[in-house]
């Protein structure tokens, strides 16, 4: 599979988890109440305010009809809800509308929330206070954090409501901040940032004699000189974005494609499958040293030598030892490192 050819091959160590955000568990007093992924929840789970069996049952509302936010994007909200108060499914309304890149399944996202138990009407969690956005993939969140941001847009404000079974009710609530298995969970989300879908910038001339790049439909194809290789690391901007900085402690979304300089025979590429996510300081030497500087939105072609590639060759892809690599990759979008 892909991912294994990439771990070989990037030489990546990826975590389980880009972000680590404490797991909500009934017996974890230590966990934090965050949008952590958690298993999907029992079939019997069903979004009554309460799990308490004297709890009495509340109808789900079909609607946001009783709750009201107040406050600008990227300031800490207000959040009144007629508590207890229960949804019927994950639903999201946007409060705030962007026209910013939109924000796909699985994808990484940096955004500021806060969080509301929908039984209680009180906070339980939020990032405003800490004064720093957070980052992490959709596919590591709580299923109804990720339904309710998949289709939305970079820059929106929005509201997500969801039952338990796509909150914490898979990990029997969290008795320190006061979940209950069956609670309804508010966020309000501003979605900082999102990936790009492929390089955005201004175009860079290349130096002569190198690599030659051509673009098809947003997929690049490398096509190698029959000279000899460099025996230093070339880094050549393509496009310049104007993104963020990439800064050496950072995790990357990227695409990339590379191949052999000795016959330019491809080796791997992301652009049929999806972007790849990994600290940059878990990559080649070359790609490190390369990257680190670098803008969001840029695509750059790297001409790495042995010693900051595989100077012993690898296995899987199959790379000669003293092999020269050229690598073509896209800067999708970096996160400081956690």
């Amino acid at each position: 599979m892909r991912s294994t050819h990439l771990k070989a091959a990037l030489g990546l160590g990826l975590a389980a988890s880009v972000l680590v955000l404490g797991a909500c568990s009934k017996n974890d007093a230590s966990a934090t109440p965050t949008p952590t992924a958690s298993a999907s929840a029992p079939a019997s789970a069903s979004p009554s305010a309460s799990a308490s069996a004297t709890a009495a049952p509340v109808k789900a509302s079909t609607s946001f009809d009783k709750v009201t936010v107040s406050g600008a994007y990227g300031k800490s909200p207000t959040v009144k809800v007629a508590s207890p108060w229960v949804i019927d499914k994950t639903r999201t309304k946007v409060l705030k509308a962007s026209n910013g890149p939109v924000i796909k399944a699985g994808s990484t996202v940096e955004v500021d929330y806060y969080g509301v138990d929908a039984r209680t009407g009180k906070k339980f969690d939020d990032s405003f206070s800490r004064g720093q956005p957070v980052a992490f993939p959709l596919d590591q969140v709580v299923p109804g954090f990720s339904k309710g941001l998949v289709g939305q847009h970079q820059g929106s404000r929005v509201l997500i409501a969801m039952p338990g079974k796509d909150g914490y009710d898979a990990s029997g609530g969290n008795s320190q901040a006061g979940i209950e298995v069956g609670d309804t969970l508010l966020f309000v989300v501003d979605i900082v940032d999102a990936p790009l879908t492929g390089p955005k910038g201004a175009e860079v001339t290349p130096k002569a004699g190198l690599p030659t790049v051509t673009d098809k439909a947003g997929v690049p194809s490398i096509s190698v000189p029959k000279t000899t290789a460099p025996t230093q690391l070339v880094v050549q901007p393509l496009i310049k974005g104007t993104g963020k900085k990439v800064a050496a402690t950072d995790t990357l979304t990227f695409d990339y494609r590379w191949v052999k300089w000795s016959d330019g025979k491809l080796l791997e590429e992301s652009y049929s499958t999806k972007p790849a996510t990994a600290p940059l300081a878990q990559l080649l030497a070359g790609m490190q040293k390369g990257l680190v500087g670098q803008t969001v939105g840029s695509r750059v072609l790297l001409v790495i030598p042995p010693a900051d590639g595989y100077p012993d060759g690898n296995a899987t892809p199959k790379i000669d030892k003293n092999e020269t690599l050229v690598m073509v990759v896209d800067v999708l979008f970096t996160q400081a490192g956690q």
